[in-house]
């Protein structure tokens, strides 16, 4: 298992980002590979979200994002928020 955690800071409407962000969600979850997602909202800055992502393995992420489907929906993200991914495993 991996995990990919993402931290999102919205430049543009909140509300147009959810929704950007709900369709991601739903495209992902039904890839294969896929476990589970969260997103987690900054308490003093609304602004600023956390994405974590567990997948059964880095490749099924990769073939997921690599989908011309994805690459068409993130595209409805750009213009709203800079990201800074990141995929993580466990350790100990």
């Amino acid at each position: 298992m991996v995990t990919f955690v993402n931290k999102l800071t919205v430049h543009g409407d909140i509300g147009e980002f959810e929704a950007v962000k709900a369709r991601l969600t739903a495209y992902m979850s039904s890839r294969p590979g896929y476990v589970s997602e969260q997103t987690l909202r900054h308490v003093d800055d609304g602004k600023v979200f956390v994405e974590i992502a567990v997948w059964e393995d880095a490749a099924s992420h990769l073939d997921a994002v690599r989908s011309e489907e994805f690459q068409s929906l993130i595209q409805g993200l750009r213009p709203l928020a800079s990201a800074d991914p990141g995929m993580y495993e466990t350790v100990g």
